[in-house]
């Protein structure tokens, strides 16, 4: 059973995941897809290194981990990151945010392909539904004058790499903390995205309205800072349940607030779609109800 203060926390976390898709197709109107991850990732990163450093966590990384750091920032930062923020700048960030989150069917198949994990008929009825969901947007971007459909190849790509970042992770021997290990990826993300970003793309002016500003302080410090800080600290108290409706509302809130943020108005195959992802998180990720009464599910973090 959830506290009051853990459920406002888990509702204010999946806002400020949710909320963060359109603020990102906001963000790209004044500011190139590399360097805003660039700016974003870097402050967020070094947020987090003072904040866990302050509270004792050890934050030293020796030659010997540096390798495995590297390794597992390739798909969970530079694969993910990398092909999510060109994927939102292609797509409406709603449907963007709809196409990330089949990332938990993703997983499911890696460990099904990888480590010959049996595909269960939940985890069929939850690929079934994605796979729904994917159709129906990709019919939609390809019936659409305007239509990005390659905007749909770099969110799979983007979920792909999430979901196998995920496994790798789980299954890592480092012996550094998870917090730790998470906010050397990310430095080592934002060293990357810095020098791709000053080889493909122009140097940006600086110059950004107010709003924009406001948009990379919310990349920042909310997307890459608290929000991460709130997962850590519940993480190991919640419930998978609360892990899954967690990510289940994402696309949601992402697609609701896109018309308030960005001016999008979703069409009725976004809102399908999104109720697709749904019930294929829900089918993948909510504990099943054994004989005993007992309950277990296997979660997946943002």
């Amino acid at each position: 059973m959830l506290t009051g203060r853990q459920l406002g926390a888990l509702v204010f976390l999946t806002l400020m995941w949710g909320l963060n898709w359109p603020m990102m197709k906001f963000s790209l109107r004044e500011l190139t897809p590399l360097y805003f991850r660039a700016v974003t990732m870097t402050g967020g990163a070094l947020m987090l290194f003072s904040f866990y450093a302050a509270r004792g966590v050890p934050m030293r990384l020796g030659l010997r981990q540096a390798g495995q750091v590297a390794a597992l920032a390739l798909p969970n930062i530079l694969g993910w990151h990398l092909f999510s923020i060109l994927g939102v700048r292609e797509l409406a960030s709603g449907r963007a945010a709809i196409l990330g989150f089949t990332m938990p069917i993703w997983t499911v198949l890696i460990t099904v392909a990888l480590f010959g994990e049996r595909l269960s008929r939940r985890m069929l009825v939850s690929v079934i539904c994605a796979a729904g969901a994917v159709g129906l947007l990709v019919m939609e971007e390809l019936s659409a004058l305007a239509g990005r459909p390659l905007g749909i190849v770099w969110m799979q790509i983007a979920a792909f790499s999430w979901a196998l970042g995920t496994v790798l992770m789980r299954r890592t021997t480092s012996p550094l903390p998870t917090e730790a290990l998470t906010v050397w990826m990310m430095l080592l993300g934002s060293v990357t995205f810095w020098s791709i970003a000053a080889a493909v793309e122009p140097w940006p002016a600086w110059q950004f309205s107010a709003p924009m500003w406001w948009s990379l302080v919310w990349g920042a410090t909310i997307n890459y800072g608290f929000a991460q800080i709130i997962w850590f600290g519940m993480a190991r108290q919640l419930p998978p349940s609360a892990s899954a409706f967690s990510i289940m509302a994402v696309p949601l809130v992402g697609t609701a607030s896109a018309t308030f943020i960005v001016g999008e108005v979703p069409h009725w195959q976004d809102w399908a779609a999104a109720v697709l992802i749904m019930a294929a998180i829900a089918s993948a990720l909510l504990p099943r109800r054994t004989r005993a009464g007992s309950t277990s599910a296997r979660g997946a973090a943002q």
